[in-house]
């Protein structure tokens, strides 16, 4: 639906020593679990829960809630800004259905394949004003608000407007704005913002602001401003909440807001139009959904990676996982090899749904395909050879790229750019901080039913801002390829969607809510919480168990980040791994590493039906926060 805004594997490990099933649901957790009758909010600040939590209190339900915490870690830069991309999932107890919200950007007029290899570049850059699609945080909050919220936008952007106006910024995003300071120098607006002491007083130690220090955002908060005038004058000429919101939907995609908008990313060298901004949609949409022992499991649909979870678990309902063991040698090769089958399609087959061609989702996500690709799996050892499969047998039609599909290999091919030099000055980050990078989460429920999961991203630092409006472009162009080797599917071209990473997950058991997860790290994410959700469901973890429990991490799918690097075979485990697990990996041709953490911070709730209460989760890893009542 457009918005009216937008106008068994056979073997069983007998291996002494690994973790048992009793042993994994007793484990101890670092922080204690939420508990919660009212509501719960959790998100990637401490303040930002904080955001929500006082909405909860002057009456809003959790969509409001969530919102408030959107505005309030998008203001704090915790890995996203104002002009990234919003995907959520909500759980309507009203209707008992689950709606999904596409506020992805779309490329802009001139973001072409061949204009981006005229600059030398194999893949659109990481960062700057031609990394850029359009805006779709403000109006995914908007649309999200007004369809399914209480409350004024007023209400919900107070706490943001406040923290806009300064708050005490924490170190993480103090000492990051520091590190990326010759890149954020380079642009004006961005270096107003970001670098106060550089702009303002060299003879300081530091460009950025100092831990503790308030930190102001003047371009930002005239902008919130805006929007908040423009919903007050039309409730002031008698219109409905639902219209106010959307008069404030359109001074920022067709007013004064787009304008100064547009015309920043012009005067840097971007492509953005105003005819951009006026076309882009939002979508609340169908999630796609797959049933694993019982449970609904609800992720949005290929425009982003999130069918990759379900495809995955349909693989695994071939294999007794429980037998195998907790993070055994052979369960972790299960999960890996699954992993493995499912994110090679997604390499090769998901992109924007509202673009041609149109993609094989019903085939992927079949049961009778997952048997036939749980078929392809070697049993004894890694298989760094695995390709997309063909899913169009399982549905109506004929796959239109067996020529493409034939050429695929696991390691993207070299591209046809001029100037490799040129590429490589595009680059800001060591592989495994793309292929981790970006994205905070964001959980919300409440006591009438309403559940609300999110993962915004986009627009994280080193952000380049739009002139004077304070907001930080997405940089989701990086996502797209240029050649239909990769995906023919998701090759950039102006209006489509790039296919993103941004996954957040929900569940439902007998209809009833039963799980809201999400988490933050890029190509990771629906690693993360395939884990998360088997710990739950298989060893009968709580939440905050699930959330701080050991993952691994597999690169040998193509990063959707950067150079798009795969490494197949590459297999990361925590450092509490027994030794005779990483040397049976090993023996089964893994390329084993050991971290301390091997997992994004997973934030969650989890609902007690027997009780009518709500268990909420954030892991240990990283700043993500909750608040209950």
């Amino acid at each position: 639906m457009i918005h009216r805004f937008g106008r068994t594997a056979p073997l069983v490990l007998l291996l002494a020593g690994f973790v048992t099933v009793e042993h994994a649901a007793g484990q101890r957790t670092v922080k204690p679990v939420l508990h919660g009758q009212r509501w719960v909010a959790i998100t990637g600040k401490p303040l930002a829960a904080t955001a929500g939590a006082m909405i909860f209190t002057r009456g809003g339900n959790a969509v409001d809630a969530a919102c408030a915490m959107l505005a309030a870690t998008s203001t704090m830069w915790d890995t996203l800004g104002w002009g990234g991309e919003t995907q959520a999932l909500i759980y309507n107890p009203q209707t008992g259905e689950v709606k999904g919200i596409n506020a992805l950007g779309v490329a802009p007029s001139g973001a072409t394949a061949e204009l981006f290899r005229s600059k030398g570049m194999r893949y659109p850059p990481e960062f700057g004003p031609l990394a850029a699609v359009t805006p779709g945080t403000p109006g995914g909050l908007m649309v999200m608000l007004a369809e399914f919220g209480t409350q004024s936008l007023a209400e919900v952007l107070a706490p943001a407007i406040e923290m806009a106006a300064g708050y005490p910024i924490e170190r993480s995003q103090a000492d990051n704005m520091e590190r990326r300071k010759e890149i954020l120098a380079q642009w004006p607006s961005s270096r107003k913002v970001f670098l106060p002491h550089l702009e303002n007083d060299d003879s300081q130690e530091r460009a950025a602001p100092y831990p503790g220090e308030i930190f102001r955002q003047p371009d930002l908060l005239a902008t919130l401003e805006k929007l908040i005038e423009a919903e007050r004058q039309a409730l002031a000429g008698g219109a409905t909440r639902e219209a106010a919101i959307e008069a404030a939907y359109d001074r920022f995609y067709r007013g004064d807001i787009a304008r100064e908008l547009v015309r920043g990313v012009q005067a840097e060298g971007g492509l953005m139009t105003l005819e951009d901004l006026d076309r882009w949609r939002v979508h609340v949409e169908e999630p796609v959904t797959t049933e694993y022992k019982g449970i609904e499991v609800f992720k949005l649909t290929h425009w982003v990676q999130g069918p990759v979870m379900l495809q995955t678990l349909n693989i695994l309902e071939n294999v007794d996982l429980e037998a195998r063991g907790y993070n055994s040698a052979r369960y972790i090769h299960a999960l890996y090899q699954a992993m493995n089958h499912a994110f090679a399609d997604r390499d090769f087959y998901y992109g924007d749904p509202y673009t041609p061609p149109e993609e094989p989702i019903a085939g992927l996500l079949s049961k009778e395909y997952a048997r036939r690709r749980f078929e392809g799996i070697d049993w004894e050892k890694n298989d760094e050879s695995v390709k997309p499969g063909d899913p169009y047998p399982f549905q109506s039609g004929e796959n239109p790229f067996l020529d493409l599909l034939e050429r695929w290999t696991p390691i993207p091919p070299a591209g046809d750019a001029e100037g490799e030099a040129g590429w490589q000055q595009t680059r800001i980050s060591t592989d495994d901080e793309a292929f981790t990078a970006g994205t905070t989460s964001i959980q919300a429920a409440d006591a009438d039913g309403w559940v609300v999961s999110i993962t915004p991203s986009g627009g994280w630092i080193p952000a380049f801002i739009a002139g004077d409006t304070g907001i930080g472009l997405s940089q989701r162009m990086q996502s797209f390829v240029l050649d239909e080797r990769l995906n023919p599917y998701n090759v950039v071209a102006p209006g489509k969607r790039p296919r993103a990473t941004l996954t957040p997950g929900m569940a439902l058991k007998d209809g009833k809510p039963y799980l809201s997860f999400a988490v933050q790290g890029g190509d990771t994410q629906d690693q993360n919480l395939l884990q998360f959700f088997l710990n739950v469901v298989e060893f009968g973890m709580n939440a905050q168990q699930a959330a701080e429990a050991a993952n691994i991490t597999s690169y040998q799918m193509q990063s959707s980040f950067g150079a798009h690097k795969a490494e197949p075979g590459r297999l990361v485990v925590r450092d509490d791994t027994p030794p005779w697990v990483v040397a049976e990996l090993r023996a089964m041709g893994y390329e084993v590493e050991t971290r301390a953490r091997t997992s994004g911070p997973i934030t969650a709730i989890e609902f007690d039906a027997e009780h009518g209460t709500m268990w909420g989760a954030a892991s240990d890893y990283g700043e993500d926060y909750g608040v209950a009542w």
